[in-house]
């Protein structure tokens, strides 16, 4: 499970890690019955708090989009895709906005942005062929 987390991004630390796990299993890349990685052992990765993990599994609980199994650990629901089209786009404008800022940053304009991210797009298209 690849999750990121930003301190520079101005989001919570545990609302970053509860909007990436709702995006990987929006995108299929965690799958219903998968089991995520154990509180301490995620925030060790992470090098955040356990308790952070621990909120972010608490409200993904809450929210119907993990199950939590005494003793077994957290797991993906079997409940279908959390994420809504709506809920689709605030996630990946989000993310929009945190590339925007740091490009801004960085010194670069929205044309440069623009040309780096068709250029990436390229080459993940082409990198998805070659599976």
């Amino acid at each position: 499970m690849q999750i990121r987390i930003s301190q520079e991004d101005g989001t919570p630390i545990y609302q970053q890690l509860l909007n990436q796990i709702k995006l990987l299993i929006s995108s299929g890349r965690l799958s219903d019955g998968e089991q995520l990685p154990a509180v301490r052992k995620l925030a060790e990765q992470l090098i955040v708090n356990p308790n952070t993990v621990a909120r972010a599994y608490r409200e993904l609980e809450a929210a119907g989009v993990v199950v939590s199994k005494r003793g077994s650990g957290v797991f993906v629901s079997g409940t279908g895709s959390p994420l809504s089209r709506r809920e689709k786009n605030r996630l990946l404008n989000e993310r929009i906005d945190a590339l925007l800022t740091e490009a801004v940053q960085l010194g670069f304009d929205l044309e440069n942005v623009a040309e780096l991210v068709q250029q990436r797009s390229l080459r993940f298209e082409k990198g998805k062929d070659n599976d």
